[in-house]
């Protein structure tokens, strides 16, 4: 099969490294024929295709070092094109309506010269063609594989997807691309497909026609129990998740509060427990709001549900964009979608900037006071849970540092450990977890009583 005749995964025909390696296929080589027998413009081509063969090894070892692949890595290049083309029946599996034959039948027909592809015997023309540089490709080996391109677990998924395929193509016969079929089915359906499905965490960039979502590839691992004290918050903050995610009724949620309090990580810990439940966080900054319309279209129809977060919302009284987010999360015609909400993290309660001549004077330039108050609330109010992160007293802040001292097995005994803590939190911006934490760093680097 030749790529421009691919129907469902027709996007493969724009990858260069698949149409050079197809061609090679297609070109049917006569490997059983004395290369020296053949006419000269044959062997001219030949040698063209060597050439062209070395820069396909170059990519792909290129590709392997970043991606974490071992072994044959050209169906090692195949399956990540293959779990990563947001086509129709791949779309189709992940929000699970594939019931016609129609999509799965045209799918079938693809894979069935996609198998070819795959289970292509290179080793053979690699030996015909006197292409050394192939064994590389085929039989890459690596003592500690680890993808920048994915987390672990999902690494891991697609390598065991790229050997049920090698063993599902190995067998040629009619049912190969059947074959092929069932096991991509079943990866869209619990994995996902694309950027969206494959990542956990994102970032929004202008595009020429829609803002393009890029994914954070290297998002910090921490987790609820990391974070010492705030039970009630934490608590607040996961109930309303697991009813997002339950597709039961939940509210945009404002995290709100004192600097170094543990409302970022808060967010951070959410994505990392949540993902393999199907939630998808997309990282906005304020200056971003106008992109949110863009996003939300994106992402509407998706199997996932997404969190829009925002953090350090707050506006001064000169910003209007503010205006923006508030017709997304509620006032504007389009109905927010069911699988979106917001979560903003702010030093402020009300978010936009209030001052004293918000209270009124009698006599003052405004003549509709209220509605200026109302106006400037009204963002907040749209966010149907707050959650309050105080900074902790001393007794809390105490129990902070004991806590990750212990963590991180600070040799120092509890007299000397909260003597640290009180000398740096009277430096460093006052009690707070950030605070905290950055004394048991300061003290596991060495420093601290010894000195």
């Amino acid at each position: 099969m030749k790529t421009e005749e691919l129907i469902i995964y027709r996007r493969l025909h724009a990858d260069d490294l698949v149409r050079e390696c197809v061609s090679v296929i297609d070109a049917q080589l006569p490997t059983e024929m004395d290369k020296d027998a053949l006419p000269e413009a044959s062997r001219e081509a030949i040698a063209k295709i060597r050439l062209a063969l070395d820069g396909v090894v170059h990519r792909l070892l290129m590709r392997a070092v970043v991606c974490g692949w071992r072994g044959n890595l050209w169906q090692a290049h195949l399956t990540d094109l293959l779990v990563n083309d947001e086509n129709a029946f791949a779309l189709a599996c992940e929000r699970r309506e594939v019931r016609a034959d129609t999509l799965r039948n045209a799918a079938a027909l693809d894979l069935d010269g996609i198998a070819e592809w795959f289970s292509y015997d290179w080793e053979k023309a690699a030996a015909w063609l006197d292409v050394k540089s192939l064994k590389y490709a085929l039989r890459y080996e690596t003592e500690t594989p680890r993808s920048q391109v994915y987390n672990g677990a999902v690494a891991q998924r697609i390598e065991t997807l790229k050997e049920a395929l090698a063993r599902a193509t190995a067998k040629k016969d009619a049912g190969t691309g059947l074959r092929m079929r069932t096991l991509l089915e079943q990866f869209y359906r619990e994995t996902g497909v694309g950027t969206i499905g494959l990542h956990k965490a994102f970032r929004a960039e202008d595009g020429e026609t829609l803002p393009v979502i890029r994914p954070i590839r290297n998002i910090l691992h921490v987790t609820l129990d990391d974070l010492v004290g705030y039970e009630n918050a934490k608590r607040r903050l996961t109930e309303n998740t697991e009813a997002f995610l339950a597709g039961r009724p939940a509210n945009n949620c404002l995290l709100y509060g004192d600097a170094g309090t543990g409302k970022s990580s808060s967010i951070k810990a959410i994505t990392n427990a949540y993902y393999g439940q199907g939630l998808r966080v997309i990282e906005l900054y304020k200056h971003q709001t106008k992109m949110l319309p863009g996003i939300i279209d994106q992402i509407k129809n998706r199997n996932y549900r997404f969190i829009v977060y925002m953090d350090d919302l707050s506006f001064e009284e000169f910003e209007t964009d503010y205006k923006y987010l508030k017709a997304v999360i509620e006032g504007g015609l389009e109905k927010k979608p069911e699988n979106v909400l917001i979560y903003a993290t702010s030093n402020r309660r009300h978010l936009i900037r209030e001052s004293f001549s918000d209270k009124g004077k009698i006599l003052d330039e405004d003549l509709h006071k209220n509605d200026t108050v109302q106006e400037k609330l009204s963002l907040a109010h749209r966010f149907g849970v707050t959650i309050y992160f105080g900074a902790p007293g001393k007794a809390d802040y105490e129990e902070i540092v004991r806590t990750l001292a212990a963590r991180a097995c600070i040799p120092l005994s509890d007299a000397e450990l909260l003597r640290e803590a009180t000398r740096w939190e009277m430096t460093h911006g006052g009690k707070s977890g950030r605070t905290a934490a950055q004394l048991i760093d300061y003290l596991a680097g060495g420093y601290g009583a010894d000195e």
